[in-house]
């Protein structure tokens, strides 16, 4: 993957919160989705009481990290999804600095957080804390190539989505399961019928008992 020094997400805003990041226990990076903000996904952590983790969320550029569906050609969403990779390979790189391994580095997202916390899970391979993916799947239309190298070691993997949402065909969640699976990930599936583009009670109890064995 190309270094992106000056991509439409580069030195944008990171907000935080939660434990200072020299005494917490581990860490958890949390996505936006499309016309949301950083400080719009930080909220999610009043539902994981997970106040010993230090909190980090980026901002994307307009309030999306990329202008098309996460199906359409890949070429079509970029720069916007080179420059959101590697925001987030800073960010956990980052958080490395600090003195916290990426076996305690939890990333999260919703619908377009989610798929490029996923999509960076595939690409950067490795263990992880967790992947959790609120309704998203990997990105690109069907049949891209899904050869990624190295191996996400038993890293927890969260899905969960609507098996009726607008944006995420379920289909590609259930993709995005197998071959998060085959890199060695410890993958939770979760479909819920007829639920909106939304996160529920059951999907935030789950997270709330990966992060805290994390």
């Amino acid at each position: 993957m190309s270094n992106f020094t000056t991509g439409p997400h580069q030195g944008g805003a990171i907000v935080t919160g939660g434990a200072p990041i020299t005494e917490a226990r581990g860490a958890l990076i949390l996505i936006h989705g499309r016309g949301g903000t950083a400080e719009m996904v930080l909220q999610l952590t009043a539902h994981l009481e997970v106040e010993d983790l230090a909190w980090l969320a980026p901002q994307a550029a307009d309030n999306s990290w990329y202008p098309y569906s996460f199906l359409s050609p890949i070429p079509r969403n970029e720069p916007g999804i080179s420059s959101a990779m590697q925001v987030l390979a800073d960010l956990v790189a980052q958080v490395e600095r600090a003195g916290i391994p990426a076996a305690r580095i939890a990333l999260a997202g919703f619908s377009q957080g989610a798929c490029l916390t996923l999509e960076f899970g595939a690409r950067h391979a490795r263990r992880y804390g967790a992947l959790i993916g609120f309704s998203g799947g990997l990105i690109g239309p069907d049949g891209t190539p899904r050869d990624y190298a190295g191996s996400l070691a038993h890293t927890p993997v969260f899905l969960g989505c609507s098996d009726v949402d607008a944006h995420i065909p379920v289909a590609r969640v259930h993709e995005s399961a197998d071959v998060l699976t085959r890199l060695g990930a410890d993958v939770d599936t979760r479909i819920y019928p007829g639920m909106g583009h939304t996160i529920n009670e059951d999907e935030l109890v789950a997270v709330r008992a990966i992060l805290q064995a994390m």
